[in-house]
């Protein structure tokens, strides 16, 4: 149960950052491409219809988290306190900006509420990123299995980390290029006329920071915990996962250029999932490790739930899961189709 839990746990993380990372990503994008209130409403239009729908994944998420493995759930609750209220935050200006410029008729107070959409979807792509890393460099956990880490200290990996360093800046850096790329290639399919050319011509210069990067990433990882390639080699089939990568990334320019939209999207999302899914096997089965030794890691065996909760929680997720795939396919479908940016219709 714990090999299964651990993988469910992962797709919804993967599905989560599939969905609304092209959220955060058109959130990114919106100041720079949009030129007119017109091609502003196109953006906002694009992900009106699905951006909240697509955050409930991160609270099924962390739902799934808590009942599978509540030691993991409070130890990262609490040693990640201070991120994770700038995240809430983050969360609540990204929404709070997006719902109140169609209320406000002056100018001054859109451009405002305009710039603080950008700079917290851009924010959130880096603490997410940020966050994946210090999963994957790990944590100063005590024998209890509990840590409390700084927003930075000396800026260097080491025994007792800060939350940013050297090391979770590239993972930071990684999450806001790739999920801006993401946001492009949406637009490529949602948007018309010049704000769709604008987000076709950006995407071959995202798309080279991020290969750049993702190879940088993956000599920090190896850097940084060596262990990362343990199961890789012991397992050489899931040298997939990195072919996968390359293969995606590869897709994506060629689909871009020859103006295949829904294709070059696709192939974006797979980039995203054979990322995530590479830095999950290169843990498992560890759920958080620790740097202070790993005889304090925090493991899917000390982690997990009880059977009987596991055999509930399955039947709950599956009957949730469904509920949610559903109302997805349904809205997807229902708005499929350019937006558009006409005031009437928004």
């Amino acid at each position: 149960m714990g090999f299964l839990w651990f993988w469910l746990v992962a797709v919804m993380i993967v599905g989560y950052v599939v969905l609304d990372g092209f959220d955060l990503g058109v959130g990114a994008l919106h100041l720079f491409l949009a030129r007119n209130e017109a091609e502003r409403r196109t953006t906002l239009g694009s992900i009106g219809p699905v951006w909240d729908g697509n955050e409930v994944w991160l609270l099924a998420g962390g739902g799934t988290l808590y009942f599978a493995f509540p030691l993991l759930y409070a130890s990262a609750f609490s040693g990640f306190y201070l991120p994770l209220m700038i995240v809430l935050w983050l969360l609540v200006l990204r929404g709070v900006s997006v719902e109140l410029r169609n209320h406000v008729d002056l100018g001054v107070w859109r451009s405002l509420l305009d710039g603080v959409f950008g700079f917290a979807s851009a924010l959130l792509a880096i603490f997410y990123g940020a966050a994946l890393a210090n999963v994957l460099r790990g944590v100063p956990l005590n024998a209890e299995g509990y840590f409390f880490l700084p927003l930075w200290t000396n800026w260097r990996p080491g025994v007792w980390p800060g939350i940013l360093d050297w090391y979770t800046g590239i993972g930071g850096l990684v999450a806001l290029t790739a999920l801006t790329l993401h946001g492009a290639l949406w637009l490529t399919l949602k948007a018309s006329g010049a704000l769709e050319a604008r987000a076709r011509r950006v995407v071959a210069p995202l798309l080279l920071a991020v290969a750049a990067l993702t190879v940088i990433s993956l000599f920090a990882t190896i850097a940084v915990r060596p262990a990362s390639l343990d199961n890789y080699f012991n397992a050489p089939l899931t040298f997939v996962v990195p072919v996968g990568v390359v293969a995606a990334l590869a897709a994506i320019g060629l689909w871009n250029r020859k103006g295949q939209a829904l294709k070059a999207f696709l192939a974006s999302c797979a980039y995203l999932f054979f990322m995530l899914a590479g830095a999950c096997w290169s843990v498992y089965p560890v759920l958080l490790p620790a740097t202070s030794g790993a005889a304090n890691d925090i493991t899917i065996a000390r982690a997990i739930s009880g059977p009987h909760t596991l055999q509930v929680g399955l039947a709950w997720w599956s009957f949730g899961m469904t509920l949610a795939i559903a109302y997805i396919v349904f809205v997807y479908s229902r708005f499929r189709g350019k937006a558009d940016a006409a005031a009437e219709s928004h």
